[in-house]
C-alpha cells in the first residue's frame, strides 16, 4: 500500500467520502500499486494513511468489494482481487487454462441433451441433413468459485455417450482424434442478466464478457460452436501484437 495520504483529486471532491477514498483505491489497483493477491492494510491502518473514519473507510471497502476489485477473507483480511489473463492466441479450453494456474476445476452441468441441429448450428458446423448434436451447458468452476457459463454444441459422433463426458470438453475431443487446431472467437462486453447473475454469483447488471467461439480439427471440419459468459471483474483476455512488415 502506498504510504502517502490519499487524499481525493479536486474532480471527485463533491463525491460521498466513501466514494473518493473508493476511487483512490481503485486508481491504486489499476496502476498496479496494489499487486493483485496482495493485502490492504487493516482498517485501522487505512484511517490514519488516508484520514478518514473507520465507518467511511469500510464503505469504502465494501464498494471495491461489491465491484470485485477486493475479497474479504474471513479471518484473515481484504486482498486484491487477482484478474485472470486468458490468452487471446492459444486455443485452450477452460480446464487447461485453470490447472496451467495451479487451480481446481468443477463443472457444475446446467443440461446434457442430444438432439438434431438447428438450422444455425447446421450452418456454422458445417453438417448435412438432420445430424444429431450434443448440447453441453455447464457452469465452470476453479477452486469452487464460478467463473464462466459455456453453452456448447458439438456434432454427436465427435464426443463419447452423454454419461461419459467428464469435467473437459477438449480432453473428450482429443481422445477420439478431434481435437481442436484452430478456431475463431469474438469477445463483446455485456451484461449480466438474471440467470447468468444467479449461476456466476454475480449481480444483475454486472460486467461480463460474452464469448462465441468456433473451433476446427486439422482437416478443416468444425468441431465446437460455443458462446460463453465469463466473469468480467475477473477476466482481461490479452493477445500479441506485431506490426504490419510494410510499415505505417
Amino acid at each position: 500500500m502506498n504510504s502517502a495520504r490519499n487524499k481525493p483529486r479536486a474532480a471527485h471532491r463533491h463525491s460521498p467520502i466513501y466514494m473518493q477514498l473508493a476511487q483512490s483505491l481503485r486508481t491504486q489497483i489499476v496502476e498496479g500499486k496494489n499487486v493483485a493477491g496482495e493485502a490492504l492494510p487493516s482498517e485501522r491502518d487505512l484511517c490514519t494513511l488516508m484520514g478518514a473514519s473507520r465507518v467511511t473507510v469500510r464503505k469504502a471497502i465494501e464498494l471495491l468489494i461489491e465491484e470485485g476489485m477486493l475479497t474479504r477473507r474471513q479471518g484473515s483480511g481484504t486482498y486484491v482481487t487477482p484478474r485472470i489473463q486468458a490468452p487471446g492466441s492459444w486455443l485452450t479450453g477452460f480446464s487447461e487454462d485453470a490447472e496451467a494456474r495451479g487451480e481446481t476445476t468443477t463443472t457444475l452441468w446446467v443440461s446434457k441433451t442430444q438432439g438434431v441441429a438447428s438450422e444455425e448450428e447446421a450452418r456454422l458446423l458445417e453438417l448435412e441433413g438432420e445430424e444429431s448434436v450434443l448440447r453441453l451447458n455447464r457452469v465452470r468452476m476453479a477452486d469452487g468459485e464460478p467463473l464462466a457459463i459455456e453453452n456448447a454444441v458439438v456434432p454427436a459422433e465427435m464426443l463419447p455417450e452423454i454419461g461419459a463426458l467428464g469435467h473437459s470438453l477438449y480432453k473428450a475431443l482429443a481422445e477420439l482424434g478431434n481435437r481442436p487446431v484452430s478456431g475463431r472467437q469474438k469477445i463483446r462486453a455485456a451484461l449480466a442478466g438474471p440467470n447468468e447473475a444467479k449461476l456466476l454469483g454475480v449481480k444483475e447488471g454486472d460486467e461480463i464478457l460474452r464469448i462465441e467461439r468456433l473451433t476446427r480439427r486439422a482437416d478443416g471440419r468444425p468441431v465446437e460452436l460455443t458462446r460463453s459468459a465469463y466473469r468480467g471483474e475477473r477476466y482481461e483476455f490479452v493477445s500479441e501484437l506485431r506490426g504490419a512488415s510494410g510499415g505505417l
